[in-house]
């Protein structure tokens, strides 16, 4: 990337939304901007798990400031997430569709795994560059996210749900702090975090660092109280326990370096940080400056030390785990890809990025393959839809899961997607490849040629040359099946020559 060239990540976490903006200097990001508002969206979630209109409001008046700033900003140059709070909100494609609009650019829902990834990411691009076998901690307002590294690259990712905003509600609820209130909070945040003890071992790691909002809240307590600038012990965990007892309630809480807006969740984060130390025996934590947003930074400059493209591996990932067929995966991308580059009439940037989405649909479209023969299309989208995949979104997802369910059988349950011009041109293409790779075999697509009619732009045409029906009459009639199944649609597909 050019020196001068401008980047910006946006986080949108549980309970603070974060803009980090700056420059590329040879190679490496400056900064030159950062804003942070408390949203405190997480505390937004009604009892069906629903985002209030109230907590998407304040989403939507902090994007919109942020979207100010970012004007101008090309689309590769901006990278915008969001995590656990819209990871469970069921409305949150809601917010999500006014959220793109006063932002300027869209925003990825990212898996738990993901998360930890990019805030690995971050924090290993602050720190030296060794070989230091390290623990990341993330403690947000309603997921922890732990990972094992070796220098800048991550091994072992997790992210357990549970946080500050969570704890907050669910322990501290009325406010008051009591022993009792952080026994009872400590001991289901261990449940929670439980499983996690063998992965992350004392043994595995040298060092622990603690990255994001708790862990510098806690610090800033700390040194503010004359402890050591630069990490948390489990003394001082105590310390700030017993001063929280002490004040009785967060509204009495009067302790130097603690925010206003922090002390309504001060009491799950002490408990839910105590029960990491003590989980996984660990004496001082050493508070790190980089965390998610770094992380998006190093996706977007393309510096993260991790072998290939990481959408890429998951793919490849995903295929061995489920036995993929890879070969005849390979050859229906083959054709998958020559009808799309026929058929799709889109800007350069917009292309590729369906092209490459209709490709990992297609190394994929048998995942389900070992759980069913009949129904394999559903039983792959459904893995697709639950899969965690380091490199992806949830909505990037959702979009190969469709095209799983969808490449083959009736297309009436996709019925309210085929307004999406984009996805109908390559579910077209993946339905049509399959077909003619039906025998398992390179299909001969001399003379075959697919395009949309001239006039009537919900008219697919493909053309066959002279012949071909008769030399393939199972294509042809496979084919003929699949005329039938577009009349269905508000689209329909002629073929000529059969």
């Amino acid at each position: 990337m050019q020196t001068g060239s401008r980047l910006a990540a946006v986080d949108l976490g549980s309970n603070s939304f974060r803009l980090e903006i700056g420059r590329v200097d040879h190679g490496e990001f400056r900064r030159t901007e950062y804003l942070k508002e408390t949203v405190r969206q997480g505390g937004g979630l009604d009892e069906s798990r629903n985002l209030t209109q109230e907590a998407m409001q304040a989403g939507w008046d902090c994007l919109a400031r942020f979207g100010e700033r970012l004007a101008g900003f090309k689309p590769g140059e901006v990278k915008a997430v969001a995590t656990q709070t819209l990871r469970e909100a069921r409305n949150r494609d809601e917010f999500l569709t006014r959220a793109h609009e006063v932002l300027g650019f869209p925003i990825d829902v990212i898996s738990g795994r993901e998360e930890a990834r990019l805030i690995y990411q971050g924090v290993a691009q602050m720190l030296p560059h060794n070989d230091e076998r390290r623990l990341v901690i993330d403690i947000g307002g309603r997921s922890t996210e732990l990972i094992l590294g070796q220098g800048r690259a991550p091994k072992v990712m997790e992210s357990f749900r549970v946080g500050s905003i969570a704890w907050s509600k669910r322990y501290f609820g009325d406010g008051q702090f009591t022993h009792r209130a952080f026994e009872v909070a400590e001991v289901a945040a261990t449940a929670v975090l439980d499983e996690a003890f063998d992965a992350y071992h004392p043994d595995h790691w040298d060092t622990a660092y603690g990255s994001a909002g708790t862990v510098g809240a806690i610090g800033d307590v700390m040194v503010a109280a004359g402890w050591p600038e630069g990490s948390i012990s489990l003394e001082g965990l105590d310390w700030i326990l017993e001063r929280l007892v002490s004040a009785q309630s967060a509204d009495r809480l009067r302790i130097p370096g603690m925010r206003e807006d922090r002390k309504a969740i001060i009491g799950g984060g002490v408990s839910v940080m105590r029960a990491v130390f003590k989980l996984l025996s660990i004496d001082r934590m050493e508070t790190a400056a980089g965390g998610l947003r770094h992380g998006l930074i190093c996706d977007l400059l393309g510096t993260a030390d991790i072998a290939g493209d990481l959408r890429e591996a998951s793919v490849r990932r995903l295929a061995r785990k489920f036995g993929v067929d890879t070969v005849h995966g390979e050859r229906v991308v083959k054709v998958a890809t020559q009808l799309f580059k026929q058929l799709i009439g889109v800007n350069e940037i917009e292309h590729n990025r369906l092209l490459q989405k209709l490709v990992w649909a297609a190394q994929l479209h048998e995942i389900g393959s070992h759980i069913s023969h009949s129904d394999y299309h559903k039983h792959g989208a459904y893995i697709l839809d639950n899969a965690d995949a380091m490199g992806f979104s949830l909505s990037e997802m959702h979009r190969l899961s469709v095209l799983v369910l969808g490449h083959r059988g009736k297309l009436r349950k996709l019925d309210t997607l085929l307004t999406d011009e984009g996805l109908v041109s390559q579910l077209l293409s993946l339905r049509l490849a399959v077909i003619l790779c039906h025998a398992r075999r390179d299909p001969d697509m001399a003379g075959m040629a697919l395009h949309s009619s001239d006039s009537d732009a919900n008219t697919l045409h493909l053309q066959c040359r002279n012949g071909w029906a008769k030399a393939f009459p199972q294509s042809a009639h496979l084919l003929r099946e699949e005329v039938l199944a577009w009349q269905k649609t508000p689209w329909s597909l002629d073929i000529d020559g059969i």
